[in-house]
């Protein structure tokens, strides 16, 4: 591809964000693809096993028919609370590292360097990712505005993570000092793409919602006792399955738009890349 590779480390105002996040999909597709299917493959099929065991635990036959066991439904709620964890701090690094061989490559995606990066990452990527989940849900009860508060800024901890090879507390008190003065912005941003995202992921779950609408239909209209646990069954479990898959593989966006805020902002506070272009200047007189 002779596409010239694309500058992160610059400002950008919000539409360039949102339309440079699609840019960096379409001409990295395929190379970036095989590279997020073989580390976060994995990850996701745990992922849906285990929100497909919790889906039939809460709707199966067996929840209608009074054969309802709470410590079942806790068991697959902690299994799927888990698996969704290691999807999150698997796909964030993933695509952060992807991003970091992408820029330090001049537009070359390496798996090794992805690969690597990963291993050196994971544990430090989970435990921060978990401990900002814990942060967000102690914020939340403060009167809901304390999360929303510290979720944007946290929103950007794996990021400073990756691109500034920072610890955990020195990654979260860098967001923070990254978002301040321009929590507004990041805000917009942020909820920008998360809204893209989710209208995108919403398409695929069109064929779940149809199908129980016309499952609700026909269970009305050839059962006078208009039992509810007939409407789903196996049939609707598969279909969920298959839909949350392409749904989480949508997910991906998010991480891409949000590389893309955290450069905008470091640009702001650092002008790392003005003096990495002033030094490339230099050096090639």
């Amino acid at each position: 591809m002779n596409q010239d590779p694309i500058q992160f480390k610059r400002q950008r105002e919000l539409g360039e964000i949102l339309s440079v996040t699609f840019q960096f999909i379409r001409q990295n597709f395929k190379a970036a693809g095989k590279i997020y299917l073989k580390i976060v493959g994995p990850v996701l099929l745990l992922l849906i096993a285990a929100a497909t065991y919790y889906t039939w635990t809460t709707l199966g036959t067996s929840f209608f028919e009074g054969g309802f066991q709470g410590s079942e439904i806790l068991v697959s709620l902690s299994l799927m609370m888990l698996a969704y964890l290691l999807f999150v701090a698997t796909m964030n690094g993933t695509i952060y590292h992807i991003i970091l061989s992408y820029i330090n490559n001049n537009g070359e995606i390496k798996a090794t360097e992805v690969s690597a990066g990963m291993k050196a990452d994971f544990g430090k990527l989970l435990l921060l990712t978990l401990i900002c989940w814990i942060l967000i849900f102690a914020g939340t009860m403060l009167f809901i505005i304390p999360g929303i508060y510290v979720t944007i800024p946290l929103s950007l901890a794996a990021a400073v993570l990756v691109f500034r090879r920072e610890g955990i507390a020195e990654s979260i008190s860098s967001c923070f000092n990254l978002v301040k003065n321009n929590w507004w912005m990041t805000f917009a941003s942020i909820l920008c793409i998360g809204i893209i995202v989710y209208l995108v992921g919403l398409v695929f779950q069109l064929p779940a919602i149809i199908y129980i609408f016309i499952r609700t239909f026909t269970v009305a209209s050839e059962s006078s006792s208009g039992n509810v646990g007939e409407v789903f069954g196996p049939g609707y479990v598969i279909l969920n399955a298959v839909t949350s898959t392409l749904q989480y593989l949508i997910y991906s966006i998010t991480p891409i738009g949000v590389a893309l805020v955290y450069f905008n902002l470091n640009e702001k506070k650092n002008f790392t890349g003005t003096y990495e272009t002033i030094q490339n200047l230099g050096n090639n007189n």
